[in-house]
This record gives C-alpha cells, structure tokens and sequence, in this order.
C-alpha cells in the first residue's frame, strides 16, 4: 500500500472501450471513475489489459492500430514517456514492397512483469482516458481494456500533490 493512502475497497475491475470514429482517426473515449474528491479518494492501478483490434492486412501497405491509456485528456496520440500514459500497445503489419499482407508485430507497455511493484499508477481526478488511433487501414478499429485496481483515500497532503501532479504532467 502506498504511504498517505487507505485502501477503501476490494479489487474492481473496469472494462472500456473505444472505436475510432472513422478509419485512421484519432479518437479518444473517457471513462469515469466516479471517484468521490470531498473524501480524497483516489484509484490505485494494480494492473492494465490491452486489446487493440487488428490491423488490416493490405498488400504492399504498412498498417498500424495505437492506443493509450491516459490519467489526462489528450488532442492527438501520446508518447509513451509521457507521465500521463499508463498504457500503450501497437499492432503492426509491415507490407510495404510485399505482394502479400506482409507480416504482423505486436508491442506493449509492461511486457516485462513487474515483480517489486505494488501499483502501476495511481488515478486522482475523476477520469481516465483511452485514445486509439490507425494509419493505412481501411475499416475503423476498436480498443478493449480492462484496468484492475481499489480505491483508496488519501490523507489531504498526498491528495493535493496526487492531483497536482496529475493535472500538471499534461
């Protein structure tokens, strides 16, 4: 348990989803956590499941599914060193200059376990964000995820920097 915090529910699963809005385009869904901010209450992230749909497999045309899962809103897609990034993955297949659908890859925020972490992240304000964008596909593409995690309340000094933090990092 991180210190300055209390945890005040059992683990919670929360699933989210989002479609781009037209092939291609970034769009960016928001997912509420009704958190309550009278009590200092935060959302401690334990763990965070990606599922980007695929992308499509065109001869001779690299295509690309991105996505994010963010603490803050967003205009356009994040990088992954941002602060505010929780989670990222990308689907890839390379077919450029091929006359086949080319080969397909996969990458990932967290694709080494973390084994010393008690938390990836912690939510202060009251949303969270999935952006998703594709480049070279002809269809719109869909992002599922699932984020496991409890609420906690935080003493008023942590809560103050907690959301300062988050607002700030943007």
């Amino acid at each position: 348990m991180p210190k300055g915090l209390k945890q005040t529910s059992s683990l919670i699963t929360i699933g989210a989803r989002v479609t781009e809005t037209g092939p291609n385009t970034f769009t960016q869904a928001t997912v509420d956590l009704q958190l309550n901010p009278l009590d200092n209450e935060v959302f401690v992230v334990q763990a965070i499941d990606m599922d980007n749909a695929a992308p499509d497999a065109i001869a001779a045309t690299d295509t690309v599914v991105s996505s994010f899962l963010t603490t803050t809103s967003q205009a356009a897609l994040p990088t992954f060193n941002q602060s505010t990034v929780l989670a990222r993955g990308e689907d890839v297949i390379r077919a450029a200059g091929f006359v086949d659908g080319g080969v397909g890859f996969q990458s990932q925020s967290l694709e080494t376990p973390p084994t010393g972490l008690e938390y990836i992240g912690i939510i202060s304000t009251n949303d969270f964000f999935l952006q998703i964008q594709g480049a070279g596909n002809l269809a719109a593409k869909t992002l599922n995820v699932k984020v496991y995690g409890y609420r906690a309340r935080a003493d008023a000094s942590t809560y103050a920097a907690l959301v300062q933090s988050e607002v700030l990092s943007n």
